[in-house]
């Protein structure tokens, strides 16, 4: 009895035990095989290499990358790095503010074909030089900022000219023309207060406000601001003159406003 129960188990078992062993086998040989691969010291290398080579591109973004483009206006202000040259431009740009950075010099190449410039500011940086026609090929630039720079003198302006704000420069008479401003008819708002003119430039009658203050002028005539052989003469645009701030007794030239409506803001005393 017990010699047939041997059997019936190893008949049962032994069969078993082969299949699985055979399992086994086939699992291990389908395994996949881990390879070593060894690279080299120079891989790194060039990798790095291309590192630094991406790192030198980013230093010389686009300017709509470095700065803010939108609908036509360009936002250059207080970025990082300090750019310290006008970038170039989109064709398209008609608002440019570059205000509060490094620039030191205005060239005649900067904003060359850029017929469409309506609006420079340029406020806040170190500009001591300007080339002559550095503005002159801009037939539709009406508003231009120079304010807290270092310039001794002015450049030929555009004609079509509504806003020029120069205040806070180290501007000389003699480095301003003599018909700067004069032929710019369209000139509205002219402010060159905190500079260092020691005389009234000639004035187009489109005025409406300049600003003289905090400068060196000591004298005016009856032709400053009016015509001194025409009593009837009226200039019905300026009516805001500031001459605070200057070596100049108003109370001196009494007719040299008589042509104003309102008194010029300064010393009368």
């Amino acid at each position: 009895m017990m010699q047939i129960r041997i059997l019936i188990f190893a008949s049962i078992i032994l069969p078993w035990i082969l299949v699985s062993a055979a399992k086994d086998e086939y699992v291990e040989a389908r395994k996949p095989t881990t390879e070593i691969v060894n690279i080299p010291d120079n891989d790194f290398q060039q990798d790095s290499d291309a590192d630094l080579a991406v790192a030198q591109k980013a230093s010389e973004l686009p300017t709509c990358l470095m700065c803010v483009c939108l609908s036509g206006s360009v936002y250059c202000e207080e970025v990082s790095p300090e750019i310290t040259a006008v970038p170039s431009l989109p064709k398209e740009t008609a608002y440019l503010y570059a205000r509060f950075n490094k620039i030191n010099k205005i060239s005649n190449k900067d904003f060359a074909d850029m017929a469409t410039l309506r609006r420079i500011d340029l406020t806040g940086n170190l500009i001591d030089k300007i080339e002559d026609g550095a503005f002159s090929k801009l037939p539709h630039l009406e508003e231009l900022s120079l304010a807290e720079n270092r310039l001794t003198t002015l450049p030929m302006l555009p004609v079509k000219l509504e806003y020029f704000n120069a205040n806070s420069n180290r501007l000389r008479t003699q480095g301003v023309k003599a018909n700067a401003f004069k032929k710019l008819t369209s000139l509205a708002y002219l402010y060159l207060g905190n500079n260092e003119l020691t005389a009234v430039p000639q004035l187009p009658e489109s005025l409406h406000a300049v600003h003289l203050h905090n400068n060196k002028i000591s004298t005016i005539t009856d032709e400053t601001f009016c015509k001194g052989n025409n009593s009837h003469y009226i200039r019905p645009n300026l009516d805001q003159v500031r001459l605070d701030g200057n070596p100049l007794k108003l109370s001196q030239h009494p007719d040299s406003f008589i042509c104003l409506q309102s008194l010029p803001i300064g010393w009368y005393n």
